[in-house]
């Protein structure tokens, strides 16, 4: 195919997608019957990938965190995670993480740095538990 007809193509192609509505339907098209509400949180992202260590807090007269184990996972790539529970998925919108599927379906978490998350009690306000990326070990 000729470089003009392809240029063409694609103009025409532009030409008919800006005119069609903002909302994907063209004008004869019945209106829906309830619109579905459009996801919040900001764009979707990912986290590094690596093993995230779960801890709670110590004290100054002994350790300076204590591991929960149980909480710790593994993201890996395609918004997934693996933990000693099993497999599952992830979203993330802007900072707001959350376990889609899985063991830890449910669970949510605010990213508070590169490669930190602090995890979310069901009414939202942060708890102790943090969760940081290890380092890799190579």
């Amino acid at each position: 195919m000729k470089t003009s007809h392809v240029l063409i193509l694609t103009a025409t192609a532009v030409i008919v997608a800006a005119s069609v509505p903002a909302t994907g339907r063209q004008d004869n098209a019945p209106p829906a019957t309830e619109a579905a509400p459009l996801p919040s949180g900001g764009m979707l992202r990912t986290m590094p990938l690596g093993d995230y260590q779960c801890a709670m807090p110590g004290d100054a007269g002994g350790q300076a965190f204590v591991e929960v184990s149980d909480e710790n996972f593994r993201i890996s790539t395609a918004s997934r995670y693996f933990s000693s529970d099993g497999d599952g998925t992830y979203i993330m919108r802007g900072t707001n993480l959350t376990f889609t599927r899985g063991p830890k379906k449910g669970e949510r978490f605010l990213r508070v740095g590169d490669n930190q998350l602090r995890k979310l009690t069901d009414a939202g306000e942060r708890s102790k538990l943090l969760c940081t990326r290890l380092q890799d070990r190579r």
